[in-house]
């Protein structure tokens, strides 16, 4: 049973801590999470394993998955916190572009693992990022993960001035996210979202997913501008070309409970996205039972699993 909203939960109980750090990219200030191995030795022989988030997440998502993971003790991984989100700076701009993520990566990789290749996981929008990475920059990448990054409807030249004018048209207005009254009411919002999400989580999670401000509320860590429509259309063949790049050997992960339609209704067909994925030229498929969308909070010890395996 879900706790109100207005009592606390005992929050989850961490296995192995993060450290936090903060690194200059580009020109902003990315909030960086490091897990340090426990062996020093055969972290120095095994690739860093680095965890990228999805749209409105933070680095902190994938604390879970870590704690599950045994191969964890070898070897040094590390998340961050996109531009825009959780602890990193915003971009200052009255837009986001995907590309900034691609450069993004490529500076914290340059940093943290420059000459050895990493094994690289996305999650959602962070698992777009990566195939896109991986196909720009294969020698970088010696093993990939995608944990639901589907990709978005394919658009046609057609919609591009009806979008353009949606742009123009949201650039006349602030945006902005709700505020929640207590850290509790933040974690049941995220568990209103994701029924799955066990309260303890929940509770942990919220801590690091919002702050409070002077007045006592709590206010989400996104940027609200990453609310306002792209202006420039998602381009399937683009897409697919880039994916047929990818060298690396590619883990796709989904939850059972995951239905595209949901989204996207007619607009994005489960066969248009398997057509997407059948150009890569490695894949190995994992379905998580009782698992939807955030499946590394639904699942993160079957999920570990399957990672060991891959990663091995």
């Amino acid at each position: 049973m879900n706790a109100p909203a207005d009592h606390p939960t005992a929050s989850y109980q961490v296995l192995r801590p993060h450290r936090s750090e903060f690194i200059q990219l580009r020109g902003l200030r990315h909030h960086l999470l490091r897990w340090d191995a426990h062996d020093a030795a055969a972290a120095a022989s095994n690739p860093p394993l680095v965890l990228l988030h999805g749209w409105m997440d933070v680095g902190a998502s994938f604390q879970f998955m870590v704690d599950a993971l045994q191969v964890s003790a070898q070897r040094q991984i590390f998340a961050i916190d996109w531009r825009g989100f959780g602890l990193s700076d915003s971009s200052g701009a009255d837009a986001y572009w995907f590309p900034d993520y691609l450069g993004d990566l490529d500076a914290l990789l340059n940093l943290i693992s420059p000459s050895v290749p990493v094994d690289l996981l996305g999650h959602s929008m962070g698992g777009n990022v990566v195939m896109t990475y991986a196909a720009l920059r294969p020698q970088r990448i010696r093993r990939l993960i995608n944990l639901e990054g589907f990709g978005l409807p394919e658009t046609r030249a057609e919609q591009a001035p009806e979008r353009l004018l949606e742009w123009l048209d949201q650039l006349k207005a602030p945006q902005s996210l709700k505020s929640y009254p207590s850290q509790a009411a933040v974690a049941a919002r995220l568990m209103k979202t994701n029924p799955r999400l066990p309260a303890d989580k929940a509770a942990w999670l919220a801590a690091h997913w919002a702050r409070p401000a002077e007045d006592g509320s709590w206010h989400i860590l996104g940027d609200p501008v990453h609310k306002r429509s792209n202006p420039i259309l998602y381009r399937k063949d683009e897409i697919v070309a880039g994916w047929a790049r990818i060298q690396a050997p590619l883990l796709w992960v989904e939850g059972a409970c995951t239905d595209l339609s949901a989204w996207w209704g007619d607009r994005y067909p489960r066969a248009d996205f398997e057509a997407r994925l059948s150009v890569v030229k490695q894949i190995e498929r994992q379905v998580l039972a009782d698992a939807g969308h955030m499946l590394h909070h639904d699942q993160p010890q079957a999920l570990a699993e399957v990672l060991e395996t891959f990663l091995s």
